[in-house]
């Protein structure tokens, strides 16, 4: 479990997201984590003004954070999260678990699977894992480092609201982000909300 002095480095970066630029933010790394992985935190400025901070867990998802995939949602929750904490603070967990946790490579053959028909969760069956393999326990020691107890988590996802409770982070307030629906992901967040009880609110 890691402790406040196993917070590694804190170097300030600068995030840009759409017409807003320069919102200051601190990037931190972590020494201890179990499973060697290179999670972050990201906590923009005045985080620690509100008795519990607004905490987002998110996924690295490659094609969709830096490649814009029209397959997900992931840039634009990440985008949206990073404009409201540029305004109110808080902090961001981002976490190195690919593809639900199937890694980069098997994401890609989960995509072609996808071409021929299968939703995102048929299709890592077909491969073999689990609905989804990511898990919270190191994001919550990741908090617990930053001497955070409580949070208001940003999220549609019932399992990260479940798994970090039952890791021992107290969640006051669920947060939900739009949802963003456009060419290509439609059904990708339908199933999401069907299949994987996301709290998503369509038109």
């Amino acid at each position: 479990m890691l402790r406040k002095n196993m917070v590694n480095v804190r170097a300030r970066v600068p995030f840009k997201v759409g017409l807003n630029s320069n919102i200051p933010a601190e990037l931190l790394s972590f020494n201890g984590l179990d499973s060697g992985k290179e999670h972050v935190a990201i906590i923009f400025q005045d985080a620690d003004k509100t008795l519990v901070p607004l905490v987002r867990m998110h996924s690295e998802c490659l094609t969709g954070d830096v490649f814009h995939s029209s397959r997900c949602d992931c840039g634009e929750q990440l985008d949206e999260t990073i404009e409201k904490m540029g305004k109110v603070g808080g902090i961001i967990l981002y976490l190195r678990q690919e593809g639900r946790g199937i890694g980069l490579y098997n994401k890609i053959d989960a995509y072609e699977l996808q071409t021929q028909g299968m939703n995102t969760y048929e299709a890592n069956n077909h491969l073999g894992f689990d609905d989804d393999l990511r898990e919270f326990s190191e994001a919550a020691n990741m908090l617990r480092a930053l001497g955070i107890n409580e949070v208001r988590l940003v999220t549609n996802n019932p399992k990260k609201i479940r798994d970090l409770e039952e890791h021992g982070i107290n969640i006051v307030e669920v947060v939900g982000t739009k949802a963003h629906v456009k060419d290509g992901n439609e059904n990708y967040l339908k199933v999401k909300a069907s299949h994987g009880k996301h709290r998503l609110k369509f038109d």
